[in-house]
């Protein structure tokens, strides 16, 4: 699919797309890109604006839930938030937060606000956030799902130079089944997964 100068690849299989290689911006353009966004982690507003996805999220977790904000950016308020409410979150994020050890730990749950389409390699990003959850943890995703394909053209989160893939509610669907996660969308643009408890029931019938 053509859009003006650009191209997208459109999965066959999970209806994902994915801006081409070739019109990526280079890591330091896409870092000066992040540097105008203005998120704050004491903005009442941001918080609001983040605060959806924690609270899809809450439910589902234990008090002693352990976390990882993934892609926390400059300034988390997403984490801000956990940790107010008593959660261990630790933070990780490429360019802002690249402490490797946050990636050396397991999660009870692990969140992304608004992160998922800025990942170049999707498959191998779900595949690493699969390794960094314990057995039952919940992956929360933040991000505006594609619908209708000819408004995609218009659609004004596609022209954000940083967002390189979109997501339909199919495209997670398909993932839960490669990864054998669960899935569910509790509110729009926003889906949880969880991952199989398989594991955990065989390691403790041993």
């Amino acid at each position: 699919m053509k859009v003006g100068q650009y191209q997208y690849l459109t999965c066959i299989k999970c209806e994902a797309k994915l801006l081409a290689p070739a019109h990526w911006l280079s890591r330091g353009d896409e870092y000066k890109h992040y540097l105008t966004h203005e998120n704050d982690a004491d903005d009442p507003n941001y918080q609001k604006f983040v605060s959806k996805l924690m609270d899809a999220i809450l439910p589902k977790l234990n008090p002693k839930a352990t976390g990882l904000d993934y892609g926390c950016g400059p300034s988390s308020a997403l984490a801000k938030l956990l940790i107010q409410k008593d959660f261990d979150v630790k933070l990780y994020d490429p360019f802002f937060e690249s402490n490797e050890y946050s990636l050396s730990l397991k999660y009870d749950f692990i969140t992304c606000s608004e992160t998922a389409e800025h990942f170049h390699r999707p498959a191998e990003e779900f595949r690493k956030l699969n390794s960094l959850l314990r057995p039952g943890g919940w992956l929360a995703i933040m991000t505006k799902f594609q619908t209708d394909n000819n408004r995609f053209a218009n659609w004004n989160y596609r022209r954000d130079p940083t967002h390189v893939v979109f997501y339909k509610k199919r495209t997670f669907n398909v993932i839960a089944k490669q990864m054998d996660w669960t899935c569910q969308f509790p509110c729009k643009d926003i889906v949880l997964m969880q991952k199989n408890l398989k594991l955990f029931r065989v390691e403790n019938s041993t």
